[in-house]
């Protein structure tokens, strides 16, 4: 058996290594992402192993078919990028990681709201400055404020735990429900009325077609006057054009954006200065105190990326196997 792992990163490679070495099973490690210009590199293995950041166009995954490789595992939870048209027509597997530290995300967005709720980022200006006084930057309590969450899945009913354990009211919107959480009475109907009701709106749903930018000004309209935003989960939720006129309105206080709707390309590069950034919209943004902006790295830490790396080898190993696995996606 042998497996080519694409897109594979400094801090993944030990990992991977270790997981070769338990299971004696071959693993090349490209860095390169899979695109045209690499796929025939999978020539003579069995399974490839993937990374988010670029589409896997028909092109590239008509390719891979032709080279022999139709086990396809993704490190990450989202395949809103893969043709599913060119997933059907050569009879790929497909599996991702749909859980693989859910608490690190949802640690990273609760802190980045405390960051907001209590201006440090105002405060570590004022004290580099040699400015030392309180006012006139007083902050909010998270204990009296009542948090909208958008979606609950793994990553949504970890951020409530959070949120709650602050002392905070929890309210949810999702098109499924959770029967524990229904059993607590934390839904709402409609995304209008967790609009109407939240002072803090926190998002953890995937990207599909139907909730492309749905953050955009009609629901800003819809929200309280001074609203927190927090978006650790695919920056297509938001439409950041009517993000900036509800920050320069006043509509919304600030916002945590650990992603955002052109990222690719953007996001883990080091351009040498802030104003090689080829973003303006990114720059403005990130010039606000009562906005944080990260580049995507709610997820990266120790423990997650360790099994990210696993469990899509795992899934890998079990397609190659058996062609079933634990995280196969439905197309």
């Amino acid at each position: 058996m042998k497996i080519i792992a694409y897109g594979i990163r400094d801090d993944e490679q030990p990992y991977l290594e270790q997981w070769s070495k338990d299971q004696g099973i071959e693993v090349k490690a490209v860095k390169e992402l899979l695109d045209d210009s690499t796929v025939d590199l999978a020539k003579g293995y069995d399974g490839a192993v993937v990374y988010q950041q670029k589409p896997y166009t028909a092109s590239v995954l008509d390719k891979l078919a032709a080279n022999g490789v139709t086990n396809l595992s993704l490190r990450n939870v989202g395949v809103d990028n893969v043709d599913a048209d060119a997933v059907k027509r050569n009879g790929f597997k497909v599996t991702n990681v749909p859980a693989y530290s859910p608490e690190a995300i949802a640690e990273f967005t609760v802190t980045e709201l405390m960051r907001l709720l209590r201006r440090t980022p105002t405060f570590d200006r004022k004290q580099a400055n040699g400015d030392l006084r309180w006012a006139p930057d007083i902050a909010d309590e998270l204990n009296s404020m009542t948090v909208g969450v958008v979606a609950t899945g793994r990553i949504g009913r970890a951020a409530m735990k959070i949120y709650q354990g602050f002392g905070a009211k929890v309210i949810a919107y999702d098109v499924f429900h959770n029967p524990e959480l229904e059993k607590q009475g934390i839904y709402v109907d409609t995304m209008d009325e967790l609009y109407a009701q939240a002072d803090v709106i926190s998002l953890h749903a995937p990207a599909t077609k139907d909730n492309e930018k749905m953050i955009n000004d009609d629901a800003f309209s819809k929200m309280k006057d001074g609203v927190w935003l927090l978006n650790p989960a695919r920056g297509a939720l938001v439409d950041t054009d009517a993000l900036i006129r509800a920050l320069d309105s006043g509509k919304v206080a600030g916002a945590a954006l650990d992603v955002y709707e052109d990222e690719v390309g953007i996001f883990n590069t080091d351009f040498g200065s802030f104003d090689a950034i080829p973003d303006e919209r990114l720059k403005n943004l990130m010039k606000r105190e009562n906005v944080l902006v990260s580049p995507h790295i709610a997820f990266y830490t120790k423990t997650a990326v360790k099994n990210m790396v696993q469990y899509a080898l795992n899934n890998n190993k079990q397609l190659i196997e058996t062609g079933k696995a634990d995280n196969v996606v439905k197309f």
